[in-house]
């Protein structure tokens, strides 16, 4: 793309945000839609600040920054650091900000307490005060007058005049009990933070109690701490598949208090609470899971008896995805008029249906072979449905537009790449950000009528791309040894003239629910694979099979044995390559994190032996040692599918491997444990074969130090470097 001036550099790779990346985030438009609001890190650091774009006539005003508090986590709490890992939260400075329904106030939390900003030209007003006991997300109420957030574990609300709060909740302990938060797997794995919710009418309070005392604690000990007095422990109630989970239950409580009514979602104990909504005319519907995640509820609850009504069924025999498609209309409750939009898999592909209030399908809005990803918005008074989607490639999303009457989707958004967008409240506009191999994230607002661009809300240059020379790779697509389409990556080295044939790394993931190969920016700006090419290396990455936005046969197709049809699809691609002449047999290296790490693993245990060297960051080594919603969901349980765990464990074929190991782990990793690694070690000695080991004692499940990524990036490049 731009004549390279200085080369790659470990730190280079470590700096975030990547190149190109350093955009607004978090945009939202006023309640008025007068304004755009976003969080932005001019510095080019992670530190945002909250800034409004004006645009009649492109103003930029900023509305509050932290100051160098908000420059690192030393001032946030314990509690808010594990929720932001569970997100994977990396943002510092103003990390999240909400605006009110329908007045022109926001609410920020901060530094563990809840600010109010009344007015762009007011100071902060602090609200309440969470420097002894942090406060955990606050959520404004529909009418604008009231605060509920969690503190001590347990719900309370407040005026947004200030005053006295009220606490709703009681009996909340430390050992193990919570009301108004979610539980750990909801968080991690469910895509669900919130354990409240309000009512339309903001006089009720719909919460979740969790209790994991009766799970075994898992302790994480912070081994890189001094003095010893001052090691803190990380004590974690984690459900190993196959075994307890928490117990959670749902109740509803009055805003002006009282004792909570409890709700009867059913006689399965086992059960999970996927998602909670309210309808607009008021009623609690909640999506409710089996374990096996092969039936999904979705049921109303009556908030007076605490009864159910189920509502919809879906059930797979593979699994069912969670997904935020449930959009209850005005008409919900009402019999023959549109009650409410819902997505289903039930063809192999997501697609949107259309009921009427009580649950009877008036007729499916979209299909075909691909996937709708999310509902961007509903204009109930047009009966119209903007939604992205994969129709145009499943390597790209764009915005699309559909109305109740289920006719052929306009498609919106014209740009190949990547489309995110936001539509303001009147469905009159939205802002798009969009990236695609070739072009670095801008940010436009345009009409929704034709699409035509309003003003330019980011364009700047990042001086990094033309300093690194960051080219596109090339996307190729493949077919494997089934005859099943594969998308890859290719990144030629940079610093030969020759297309080859080199040696190859394969970065990998791997698993499901995640894409890696797509016509976006993301792929230009994979600094570690920049990196590696400008080493002399051919870099490879593949979405084998098992992998998200393919459809159902594609990403299940590894369904109760993982680890050797994703294999057999990065063997297959090799081949590819190995026949366009790009790589060198017998000298290829393979590199990925948590399931890209257990990937790693496989891939070196492979009989064919097509895999050198291999890296393993954060590797789940057994699946046993893995939770129970996010193992059970593609394996099923140890008790049910006891040959699979078996075969699909790295302990069980290191005997396979020949090639070269390096393994990376955070000490503190509340994910995939330290544990997993520990106990590949331990095969490794038994069976008397060599391995390397990098410890990073202060990372978690992310790498957040730039200092440990750094390091860690060298390492990956001298180890590559040796063994290939």
């Amino acid at each position: 793309m731009y004549p390279s001036k200085s080369p790659i550099t470990p730190r280079d790779v470590s700096q975030l945000p990547a190149p190109g990346w350093n955009i607004p985030s978090s945009l939202s438009f006023t309640p008025d839609d007068h304004l755009i609001t976003y969080l932005f890190a001019p510095e080019s650091n992670l530190v945002n600040r909250l800034f409004a774009f004006l645009p009649e006539n492109g103003e930029v005003h900023e509305l509050a920054d932290l100051g160098m508090k908000g420059a690192s986590e030393d001032h946030i709490s314990p509690e808010e650091k594990l929720r932001r890992e569970r997100q994977r939260m990396m943002a510092l400075g103003i990390s999240q900000y909400q605006w009110a329904n329908r007045k022109s106030f926001l609410l920020l939390p901060l530094l563990g307490s809840i600010f109010i900003l009344d007015h762009p030209d007011q100071p902060l007003r602090q609200l309440v005060d969470g420097s002894q006991f942090p406060v955990l997300d606050p959520q404004i109420s529909p009418d604008d007058h009231w605060v509920a957030y969690v503190q001590e574990n347990e719900l309370h609300v407040i005026s947004i005049s200030g005053g006295q709060p009220a606490q709703l909740t009681k009996g909340a302990n430390l050992e193990g009990r919570t009301h108004g938060l979610a539980e750990y797997i909801a968080q991690e794995e469910m895509g669900r933070s919130h354990g409240f919710w309000w009512s339309p009418d903001s006089e009720w309070i719909a919460f979740e109690e969790v209790d994991d005392a009766h799970i075994p604690e898992y302790t994480i000990i912070h081994q890189a701490q001094a003095p010893v007095d001052a090691i803190t422990r990380d004590v974690i109630r984690y459900p190993f598949a196959g075994k307890q989970n928490a117990h959670v239950r749902l109740g509803v409580v009055r805003r002006t208090g009282g004792d909570p009514l409890w709700l009867d979602l059913g006689e399965d104990p086992e059960q999970y609470i996927a998602r909670v909504h309210w309808t607009p005319d008021g009623q609690l519907a909640v999506q409710v899971e089996n374990r096996e995640q092969t039936r999904l509820d979705l049921v109303i609850m009556n908030i007076h008896t605490g009864k159910k009504t189920i509502l919809l069924t879906e059930t797979s025999q593979t699994w069912i995805n969670l997904h935020d498609m449930f959009i209850p209309l005005r008409g919900f409750g009402k019999s023959r008029e549109p009650g409410f939009i819902w997505a289903s898999e039930k063809t192999g592909y997501r697609h949107l249906y259309l009921f009427d209030g009580i649950g009877r399908l008036i007729r499916p809005l979209t299909g075909g072979e691909w996937i709708v990803d999310s509902i961007a918005a509903v204009d109930q008074d047009q009966r119209k449905i903007y939604f992205t989607g994969t129709r145009n490639s499943p390597l790209e999303s764009h915005l699309y537009m559909v109305d109740y009457d289920g006719c052929e989707a306009r498609q919106i958004t014209t740009q190949p790449g990547m489309h995110s967008v936001v539509i303001d409240h009147s469905h009159k506009r939205y802002i798009d950000t969009w990236h695609s191999i070739q072009d670095p994230p801008q940010i436009t607002l345009r009409s929704l009528e034709d699409n035509q661009e309003l003003a330019t809300l980011f364009a700047a240059q990042d001086p990094r791309i033309q300093e690194y020379a960051l080219t596109p790779p090339r996307l190729v697509d493949f077919k494997n040894r089934s005859g099943v389409q594969l998308f890859g990556a290719l990144y030629l080295p940079s610093n030969s003239r020759d297309e080859g044939p080199h040696p190859v790394v394969v970065l990998v993931y791997g698993g499901p629910h995640a894409q890696m190969v797509t016509n976006s920016w993301n792929m230009t700006s994979a600094m570690r694979a920049q990196y590696l090419r400008s080493l002399g290396f051919v870099v490879f990455i593949v979405d084998n099979r098992g992998s998200a936005r393919r459809g159902l046969e594609f990403e299940s197709a590894i369904r109760h044995d993982l680890g050797h049809l994703e294999v057999e699809d990065q063997e297959d691609g090799l081949l590819w390559l190995f026949n366009q002449g790009y790589g060198i047999p017998g000298h290829v290296g393979v590199c990925g994190w948590s399931y890209g790490g257990y990937m790693a693993c496989r891939c070196l245990e492979s009989k064919k032996g097509m895999f050198k060297a291999a890296i393993a960051g954060a590797p789940v080594t057994e699946w046993e040692g893995y939770d129970t919603h996010y193992t059970e969901r593609y394996m099923g349980t140890p008790e049910s599918n006891p040959s699979g765990y078996i075969s699909s464990s790295v302990l069980n074929d290191v005997e396979n491997i020949t090639g070269k190991l390096l393994i990376i782990h955070g000490l503190i990793d509340e994910n995939v444990h330290f544990r997993h690694s520990t106990r590949l070690i331990q095969a490794f000695i038994s069976s008397g074969k060599p391995y390397q080991f990098l410890i990073l004692p202060n990372a978690r499940h992310s790498v957040r130090s730039q200092s440990d990524r750094e390091y860690m990036e060298e390492k990956i490049g001298e180890f590559f470097l040796e063994n290939l």
